[in-house]
C-alpha cells in the first residue's frame, strides 16, 4: 500500500518536506504543491527554490503541474525532466476561485472538451510518466461517471482521487462512494485523518492502491509510520521534527517570515495536544521570534499530547468550544 503525502501549498514546500522526511518514514512519494508555467517560463522566486534539485536531492518528489495548455506543460515537463524528476502529476483538483476562473485545476472539470484537448495534447508523447489527481466533478456528483469514462481513454501512470466536487471545497463528507465505479487501483485522498479511518477505508474499497494524505499528516506527522503499523507520535519527536523546521526557515527567510509560517503549521499541530486555547492564542497574536518562542514552550511543557493525536478542523479553524 503506497501513502503520498499531499501537496499543500504554503505547507509542504521544500524545506518541510526534507525535514519531515529527515524525522519520519512511512511516506512514499512527496507531492509538491502545484506550480504553475507561463508562456517564457518565468518562475517565482518560490517557485525556484521549491523545484530546485538542490533543495530536494534524495527525496521521493513528484512535481505537480496546473495548466490548462498541452504545449505549457510538455515544455515544463522536459524541464523538469533534465533537473532530474522521475514522473509528473496533472493538478485537475485546486478548487481555489483565482484557479477556476482562468479553466485551471478543477475548473477544467466543468469543460469536458477542453480537459479532453490538454490530455489530448499531454498523453501523445510524454517526456514522463503522468499521474493525474482529480476530484469527482465541478458542481455534482453526478458528473463522475462521465468525467471517469473520460479519464480511462489516457495512459495515466496512477489516478488519485479526492471524492469531492469543486463547489464543495473541503467540506462535508467525501462522498466514497464514487469509488465504487472505478475498476482498476486506484489512489485516495480525503479526510484519511486516523488509523480507523484508514482500515474503514481499504476494507471497503479493496482496490484503494494507496492513500495521498493532507491535512492529517501535517497535523500528525507520523500519521504514515502509523498507518503501516509502526509506533504513535511521541512529544519528544514532535518537538524535535518542530525545532529542527523552525531552524531551517530561520536560517533561509526573514524573522517575520518564520514566524507567519510557524502561525498556519502550528494550526495544525495543535490537534495533537489536550486543552491548547490559551496557547494558541498566544501562537496567534506572536509577532515576534521571542513572542513565538515563548508560547511554544508552554505549549510543549504544559499541554499534554492525546492519546491518538489526529486532525480537527475546529481546532484549525480556532472554533474548538471545549478550551
Amino acid at each position: 500500500m503506497n501513502i503520498y503525502f499531499a501537496p499543500m501549498e504554503g505547507v509542504t514546500d521544500a524545506i518541510f518536506r526534507r525535514v519531515h522526511r529527515r524525522h519520519f518514514d512511512g511516506v512514499d512519494k512527496y507531492f509538491m504543491p502545484f506550480i504553475s508555467p507561463t508562456k517564457s517560463m518565468t518562475f517565482t522566486r518560490r517557485e525556484q527554490f521549491d523545484m530546485s534539485p538542490e533543495q530536494n536531492a534524495g527525496m521521493p518528489v513528484v512535481p505537480q503541474i496546473l495548466c490548462n495548455s498541452a504545449a505549457s506543460f510538455n515544455a515544463l515537463a522536459v524541464l523538469l525532466r533534465d533537473m532530474g524528476y522521475k514522473e509528473l502529476n496533472l493538478n485537475l483538483g485546486c478548487p481555489s476561485g483565482t484557479v477556476t476562473a482562468k479553466g485551471k485545476g478543477s475548473g477544467l472539470l466543468r469543460a469536458p472538451d477542453k480537459l479532453r484537448e490538454l490530455l489530448d495534447g499531454i498523453f501523445t508523447q510524454p517526456v514522463l510518466p503522468i499521474s493525474i489527481k482529480t476530484r469527482i466533478g465541478y458542481e455534482s456528483v453526478e458528473e463522475w461517471p462521465r468525467l471517469l469514462a473520460l479519464l480511462r481513454d489516457y495512459p495515466m501512470s496512477e489516478l488519485i482521487i479526492h471524492p469531492r466536487t469543486r463547489q464543495e471545497f473541503y467540506n462535508g463528507m467525501p462522498h466514497r462512494e464514487a469509488c465504487e465505479l472505478i475498476a482498476f487501483p486506484f489512489l485516495y485522498n480525503g479526510d484519511i485523518f486516523s488509523l480507523s479511518d484508514y482500515q474503514a477505508l481499504t476494507e471497503k474499497y479493496p482496490r484503494v492502491s494507496g492513500v495521498m494524505l493532507g491535512r492529517g499528516l501535517v497535523a500528525n506527522p507520523a500519521l504514515g509510520r502509523k498507518l503501516r503499523g509502526g509506533a504513535e507520535l511521541t512529544m519528544e519527536e514532535l518537538r524535535s521534527f518542530h525545532d529542527d523546521l523552525y531552524t531551517e526557515y530561520l536560517h533561509y527567510w526573514p524573522e517575520s517570515a518564520v514566524v507567519g509560517r510557524m502561525h498556519l503549521i502550528m494550526k495544525y499541530f495543535c490537534s495533537c495536544f489536550e486543552e491548547t486555547g490559551s496557547v494558541r492564542r498566544m501562537l496567534r497574536k506572536a509577532r515576534s521570534v521571542a513572542e513565538y518562542d515563548e508560547a511554544v514552550y508552554r505549549l510543549f511543557h504544559e499541554c499534554g499530547l492525546k492519546k491518538e493525536p489526529v486532525f480537527d478542523v475546529d481546532i484549525l479553524l480556532g472554533r474548538d468550544q471545549r478550551t
